[in-house]
């Protein structure tokens, strides 16, 4: 991912519109490229920050951004996770029909 699509996909990371590869790309590019984890946070304090100022709410928005961060790692660790156990269980389904389809020819 470059930084023009990193910058791109800023609102659906808010907005957590983002499929698991997509998401799973923007946060590596965001462990790698200090100029768009800063553009992240202004986009972040600006959306953010004037939806609370709005609503009159007390916030701590870098707080919220780190969760926000956090909540979006567990999820590519999970997905994974259950990626990794739905390819065992094909390799597994197919194993299972080729040791029965040798089974019957024999």
């Amino acid at each position: 991912m470059d930084c023009k699509e990193f910058e791109r996909l800023i609102p659906d990371f808010m907005g957590k519109k983002m499929d698991h590869y997509t998401m799973k790309s923007f946060m590596g590019h965001l462990d790698r490229c200090a100029d768009c984890r800063e553009e992240l946070i202004i986009q972040f304090l600006v959306t953010e920050g004037i939806q609370r100022l709005e609503d009159g709410n007390v916030f701590d928005l870098q707080k919220e951004l780190d969760l926000r961060l956090e909540e979006a790692k567990r999820g590519i660790r999970f997905r994974g996770r259950i990626l990794q156990v739905v390819f065992a269980m094909q390799i597994l389904a197919v194993s299972l029909m080729a040791g029965i389809a040798v089974w019957i020819l024999l």
